[in-house]
């Protein structure tokens, strides 16, 4: 049966703002690096003022909203459910995510009082990202966000592992994740950062619960999860609740194991300047390749290149020039 959307995702509704900084600007204050660190607004505010680099322009983003909308991009039919403000940070993020065509709950209802919330990105000179996190009013983010007509008409449920963090998204997700399962929707995650798994395990595993169709994360967060130093240990650890695994790997490409089977993504050798959004992008550039009748390998080979392309520029988005690039690729590959 064809159903109306490809992917329905949940996660957190952040407005990113971009800024290039450097690794001692970062140890200057106090800035772990490399990783997701939730923050109060007035230290949000006290960070976006002490840096010296080029601040970019904002988007709407979070880790879902990334992916969900480079999935949108690509030609998928996609919904995501969030919670913002009706501050002018909140309208400007319902009015950015609808605008790539992505169907949300956020259209057909009025926004609460509140303040949005707000995603520091810093790009250091190594391309890598840091983020410091502000969630507002996301962070209560609840199932009255669902739209359960709209899940059901869905192939796949996307939920970000940030939504670990706070207790009411927590049990949004756990409950979605199982309205899902009972109507015949399959379910994607993703481990989303270091950070979570250290600090946020539980929440993940009660996501996770008896499994999930797809399990995306990265070299370090996969081995932190299997608290296994090797990737071969990890992987065969994390596919006992996943269908599909799919460990990104940087610049080496990624693994994706079902199973007993392992299948080896190349990298696309680029310079990168900055990997914000990356590891989203995979994720959405996979979800659609699948779900346009792509083998996994082959869905593999798409995410890794749409990656790869997006991480040559600066923010979470592809340009124009780029995203037609990674839709030809798709068409070669049959997508």
């Amino acid at each position: 049966m064809n159903k109306t959307y490809q992917v329905y995702g949940i996660g957190n509704a952040l407005v990113d703002f971009e800024i290039e900084t450097t690794a001692e600007e970062l140890t200057s204050l106090d800035v772990e690096k490399g990783v997701m660190t939730l923050i109060e607004e007035s230290r949000q505010i006290e960070l976006s003022k002490a840096f010296h680099g080029k601040h970019h322009s904002r988007a709407c983003g979070g880790s879902a909203a990334n992916t969900i909308i480079g999935a949108q991009s690509l030609g998928s039919q996609c919904f995501y459910s969030c919670k913002v403000a009706n501050d002018e940070t909140g309208i400007f993020y319902r009015d950015d995510l609808l605008a790539h065509g992505v169907h949300s709950n956020l259209s057909s209802r009025e926004l609460e009082e509140g303040v949005t919330g707000k995603c520091l990105v810093m790009i250091s000179e190594d391309a890598d990202r840091t983020m410091n996190t502000f969630l507002g009013i996301t962070g209560d983010i609840d199932y009255h966000q669902i739209d359960e007509g709209a899940l059901k008409d869905s192939q796949y449920l996307y939920v970000e592992g940030y939504l670990s963090s706070a207790p009411m998204a927590l049990a949004a997700a756990v409950k979605a994740k199982k309205f899902a399962e009972d109507n015949g929707v399959k379910t994607a995650f993703s481990l989303s950062d270091p950070n979570m798994v250290k600090f946020c395990r539980d929440g993940l595993e009660a996501i996770i619960g008896n499994g999930v169709d797809l399990l995306f994360c990265n070299f370090d967060e996969a081995t932190m999860y299997a608290q296994e130093s090797d990737l071969a240990a990890a992987a065969t650890k994390l596919s006992k609740v996943a269908k599909t695994l799919i460990v990104t790997l940087g610049a080496d490409g990624a693994l994706i194991k079902q199973g007993d089977q392992e299948i080896k993504i190349s990298g696309n050798p680029v310079d990168a300047i900055d990997t914000n959004g990356a590891g989203d992008l995979f994720a959405g550039s996979f979800l659609h390749g699948i779900n346009s009748g792509l083998s996994v390998e082959k869905a593999g080979e798409l995410a890794s290149f749409a990656s790869a392309q997006l991480v040559t520029q600066f923010g979470p988005r592809l340009s124009e020039e780029k995203l037609e690039t990674v839709k030809r690729f798709a068409q070669e590959l049959g997508a």
